[in-house]
C-alpha cells in the first residue's frame, strides 16, 4: 500500500509522524521525502544515499532564422513563459513548465527543445527504510516535476513495499502531486484555529481527488475542540490523538527518532499502523 503524510499547513509534526512510523511499522518500507523544497526526513532516518539522478525539464531554444514573428508561439503559452519583442522571442525559463505547446504549434520550426536540470532524486537506505528524497534546486519554482520524478524512481524498484510518501504542506500543486494516487491519506493537524481551517481545505482536495483519509491529531491535549468537531460532522476518523510531549520536540532538534529514544512511543506509531492499514483495507472492502 502507498499511505501519503500530509499536512494543510507546515508545523504540524507531519514529517515527525511519516518518519518514525516508517521506523515503527512492517520489518521493510518504503519512504518517498517529496517535501523537495525543503526536504528535511534525512535528518531523522539519517539514511546513506547514493549519487543522485538529474530531473530535467525541457525548455524551448529560439532559432531566430525560421522564425517570421507570427506570434503563434506565444500565444499557446499558458504560462506566459514567452515573449515577442519585434522578430526576437525571449524565453523565460523559470516560468516555463515543459509542455512542449510552442514547440508543437509553431509553423516554422523555429523552435526546438533543450533540457535543463531542475533537481536531483536521491535514494539510499536507513536500516530496514528504503530512501529516496527529491531537492529542487535553489530559485526554481517547479515542485511537482521533481516530485513525480521520485515517484516514478521508486515505482521502478524492483521489491514491492509498503511507501509512506512524506507531503509538501498546504494544497496547493506540490502536495497534490505527491498524494495523487495514493492508497490512504494521513492528515496531520493540530487543535487551532489554523489547524482546523487547513485542515478542511485539504480534506476538500483530498475528497475531490477521491483518495480516502483519516486524521491525527498532534499537541491533542492542548487548543480546542473544533477539530475533533470537523472530524465528527464531515465523518472522518481520527485515527490518533498524539499528546504533548516535549521530549519529541528535544528528540527532533538533535535529529533522533522518537520510537528510538522514547520506547513507549514506538508502541503508539506500531498501533498508528495497524489502524491506516485496516482503514486501508476497509476504504478497499467500500469500494
Amino acid at each position: 500500500m502507498i499511505v501519503a503524510v500530509a499536512s494543510g499547513k507546515g508545523g504540524t509534526g507531519k514529517t515527525t509522524v511519516a518518519t518514525n512510523l516508517a521506523l515503527a511499522g512492517p520489518d521493510r518500507v518504503r519512504f518517498l521525502d517529496c517535501d523537495v523544497e525543503a526536504p528535511n526526513a534525512h535528518i531523522l532516518l539519517q539514511p546513506e544515499l547514493e549519487p543522485g539522478t538529474p530531473v530535467r525539464l525541457p525548455v524551448p531554444v529560439f532559432n531566430a532564422a525560421k522564425c517570421t514573428g507570427c506570434g503563434r508561439c506565444v500565444e499557446v503559452c499558458a504560462y506566459n513563459a514567452l515573449a515577442l519583442v519585434g522578430r526576437e522571442l525571449m524565453v523565460f525559463e523559470g516560468l516555463c513548465h515543459g509542455c512542449g505547446g510552442c514547440v508543437y504549434f509553431c509553423p516554422e520550426g523555429a523552435l526546438e527543445e533543450a533540457q535543463r536540470v531542475i533537481g536531483v532524486v536521491e535514494r539510499g537506505r536507513a536500516g530496514k527504510v528504503g530512501f529516496f528524497q527529491g531537492r529542487l534546486n535553489p530559485g526554481e519554482a517547479l515542485a511537482p516535476p521533481v516530485i513525480a520524478a521520485v515517484r516514478q524512481e521508486a515505482a521502478a524498484a524492483e521489491d514491492q513495499l509498503d511507501t509512506i510518501v512524506d507531503c509538501p504542506p498546504g494544497t496547493s500543486c506540490p502536495a497534490i502531486a505527491a498524494v495523487r494516487g495514493v492508497d490512504y491519506c494521513l492528515v496531520v493537524t493540530e487543535p487551532t484555529p489554523f489547524g482546523r481551517h487547513d485542515l478542511e481545505a485539504i480534506v476538500e482536495v483530498l475528497n475531490i481527488l477521491d483518495v480516502p483519509h483519516g486524521v491525527v491529531i498532534n499537541r491533542a491535549d492542548l487548543g480546542d475542540g473544533e477539530v475533533e468537531g470537523f472530524c465528527r460532522e464531515r465523518g472522518i476518523p481520527v485515527l490518533g490523538r498524539l499528546p504533548f510531549d516535549p521530549r519529541i520536540g528535544r528528540c527532533f532538534n538533535t535529529g533522533r527518532p522518537v520510537v528510538s529514544e522514547l520506547p513507549v512511543w514506538r508502541q503508539t506509531f506500531k498501533r498508528l499502523w495497524r489502524d491506516i492499514r485496516d482503514a486501508v483495507k476497509g476504504a478497499g472492502a467500500g469500494a
